[in-house]
């Protein structure tokens, strides 16, 4: 059971790492060559298209199982394995879910609410400076932080129960 668990929280990790990771290094760049309102409108499409249960699933499911697998394997004494789910699952929650809520949502909600067909040239391109440069820096920061729990699952996965 503990090993299913395991490797439940370590695909899920390695999904949402994974999609972070392939968006940043693909698909922030693309839409950095576009227009602003090219820009505004492919992301208000891609904010909107992610919310699906696929990426909850994922998302959340690392959420939860993260700390599951957490707690399952605490012992008296505390194997190494403990500690590097549980500091997986702290960077997890903090540096991914944590920013996501607090940072990446709001900016997606401003932006969604932004109407592109009455602003002017000069309110796309401010729109496009206020929404771009933050959300992409808390976008970095969730994708080192799901990078580094992937990193931390993936070494509680080699390391004993027993130490």
């Amino acid at each position: 059971m503990k090993d299913a668990l395991l490797g439940g929280t370590a695909t899920t990790t390695a999904l949402i790492a994974g999609l972070f990771y392939a968006y940043s290094c693909s698909v922030n760049p693309g839409l950095n060559r576009l227009s602003d309102t090219a820009y505004l409108t492919a992301m208000q499409s891609i904010n909107r298209a992610i919310l699906n249960p696929v990426f909850f699933a994922v998302f959340s499911g690392a959420a939860l199982l993260l700390p599951l697998s957490t707690y399952v394997h605490f012992a008296q004494p505390a194997p190494e394995r403990f500690w590097f789910l549980l500091a997986a699952t702290i960077v997890y929650l903090v540096g991914a879910v944590g920013v996501t809520i607090v940072g990446n949502v709001p900016l997606n909600e401003i932006l969604d609410a932004f109407n592109l067909q009455s602003a002017s040239v000069s309110e796309i391109a401010a729109q496009r400076i206020a929404f771009e440069v933050p959300w992409n820096r808390l976008h970095t920061v969730r994708t080192i932080a799901s990078t580094l729990a992937i990193i931390l699952v993936i070494t509680a996965c080699l390391r004993s129960t027993a130490d």
